[in-house]
């Protein structure tokens, strides 16, 4: 049957996104052991040396959808805080707070990985460059945005000032992820993945990446249903230990 664009919000109830999170989970979870696991293999086994980078070239398996995941899930941070502030609707906002610790650890990750391929191709495990010095500041925003949730008591008013910070903070994901495009002295190497044929990796590395980034993605989704619905689990126990209190 048809549903109207409006049942969209429908989701913003509790109950209702119990029950569709729990029936999509399993799915989404297969489907990211199935595509990590599938272009992990792929990348990492039956994927040639590059003539230039050697083996080290393997690293973009996980170091490129690991960075694509951070920003991206800052942008999901950004689309539920705003949600949260014009609409109130408290499941934006403890999915926003569940995206946070997952997308911290991807941010680390292609930090990580990011130094392990710069040793050896820049002789340098860090350099102050415009694109990884923004990176590392989101990793920062990332420790901020969870610590300001865990200090402040009142629920709604955390959600308050994390949406803030997180407007903030969009700025450092926008520059990590498109300084490319304008900042042309930047030492970080061009878009492993583009429209442009002579900038695009080898379709022999490319299908693999692909089949990666596809698997973090579902990984991301996965782990945020996950930590969302603990949240709710965590929010309605609050609210009968208070009830309790009360009677």
């Amino acid at each position: 049957m048809f549903r109207p664009m409006s049942s969209f919000w429908e989701y913003a109830n509790p109950r209702r996104f119990m029950a569709t999170s729990g029936a999509v989970l399993p799915w989404v979870t297969a489907l990211a052991a199935l595509f990590l696991i599938g272009g992990l293999i792929w990348g990492f086994f039956f994927t040639p040396n590059d003539f230039r980078q050697g083996s080290t070239v393997k690293i973009i398996y996980i170091h490129v959808p690991a960075a694509i995941m951070a920003t991206s899930a800052w942008f999901m941070m950004l689309a539920a805080s705003l949600i949260w502030l014009i609409r109130r609707h408290h499941v934006s906002a403890l999915a926003a707070k569940a995206a946070a610790p997952v997308g911290m650890v991807f941010t680390l990750i292609g930090l990580f990985t990011g130094a392990v391929w710069g040793q050896p191709m820049w002789g340098s495990w860090w350099e102050w460059d415009p694109r990884l010095t923004a990176f590392l500041i989101l990793f920062l925003f990332y420790l901020g945005y969870m610590a300001l949730w865990e200090a402040i008591e009142n629920p709604d008013a955390a959600a308050d000032l994390t949406s803030v910070l997180c407007l903030v903070g969009t700025v450092f994901a926008v520059i990590s992820r498109y300084a490319i495009l304008f900042w042309n002295q930047s030492l970080h190497q061009g878009a492993s993945l583009s429209m442009d044929a002579e900038e695009n990796v080898a379709d022999v590395f490319a299908y693999p990446l692909w089949t990666c980034i596809g698997g973090f993605f579902f990984l991301f989704v996965t782990l945020v249903l996950y930590r969302t619905r603990t949240e709710i689990r965590a929010r309605r126990l609050n609210a009968l230990i208070v009830q309790e209190r009360m009677a």
